[in-house]
């Protein structure tokens, strides 16, 4: 018992950890490109109400693996807050305090001033086992990306692979503490690991295949971007140059008319004169 709870340990910190790569490639580059903050909140959030569940069954496992937990997805969101564009910064932060903040705080308020005993652990445990399933299915949320660039380099393996081999671990500990609240979720987490580790190595495949990384992909479209944009430019310099040209020989064709205008009147004036001289 003592030895799988070590070894849940181990790979749930493997699992924490896994994170640590993709936010050095964010620091390194000073940007956070196309990673997204949501499994991180969740993670947090998931880590938040284990947390409070270990306290109130009083599980020494589940209160320290939950404690690192809350304390590394923490620094990774600062990290993510601090080099993420204006919008994904301000999205991330409406996300946490509605999620992180309101929604947690009310969980232990009602839970704390609303319910006692069993009835406050079963309340915990549901939303525990739930935000688990969440935070396997939160890795999920860049499929379409992955599926659209046909490459999975914003799809870590190691992550999904802690993710697995947690799940079986932690399903064995709950089924021996005959905790369902435990045991139930990792079940999920084990389905969604494979699946994910599937589509991983598919991917792989193709992107070996083809040599493109989703950051080449980004590159080209970027290239494309201005290429549209010059020759639009150019289309307006042409446009500009027809109209400077058609106003020219507007004035051209204004200025022959007046010369013509003007021989026009000299003549008259010439014939008016003449008409005027005294027959001798």
């Amino acid at each position: 018992m003592k030895k799988l709870i070590s070894n849940g340990n181990f790979l749930s910190f493997m699992v924490i950890l896994a994170p640590v790569p993709t936010f050095y490639r964010v620091y390194k580059k000073k940007s956070t490109e196309s990673f997204h903050s949501a499994p991180y909140i969740v993670a947090l959030l998931s880590a938040m109400v284990w947390l409070y569940y270990a306290i109130l069954t009083r599980d020494v496992f589940l209160l320290t693996i939950n404690g690192g937990a809350c304390v590394m997805e923490t620094i990774y969101l600062v990290i993510y807050l601090t080099y993420a564009p204006k919008n994904a910064m301000v999205l991330t932060l409406k996300i946490i305090s509605m999620l992180n903040i309101a929604c947690y705080s009310c969980l232990v308020f009602f839970t704390f001033y609303f319910s006692d005993g069993k009835r406050r652990v079963e309340i915990a445990g549901w939303i525990s086992s739930s935000l688990a399933v969440f935070v396997f299915i939160a890795p999920l949320s860049i499929i379409k990306q992955v599926i659209k660039t046909r490459s999975v380099e914003y799809m870590p393996f190691t992550l999904s692979l802690s993710l697995t081999l947690s799940a079986v671990v932690w399903f064995c500990y709950g089924l021996l503490k005959k905790d369902t609240f435990v045991a139930v979720p990792n079940v999920m987490g084990f389905m969604f690991g494979v699946a994910q580790m599937i589509l991983y190595f598919i991917y792989k495949a193709v992107s070996a295949k083809n040599g493109t990384s989703i950051s080449q992909v980004i590159d080209l479209e970027k290239v494309d971007d201005q290429g549209i944009q010059i020759s639009h430019i150019m289309d307006l310099e042409k446009d500009q140059d027809s109209s400077i040209s058609q106003l020219m020989d507007s004035e051209k064709d204004q200025a022959a008319n007046a010369n013509i205008s003007a021989e026009i009147e000299m003549k008259k004036s010439k014939d008016r004169e003449d008409d005027k001289e005294p027959e001798i």
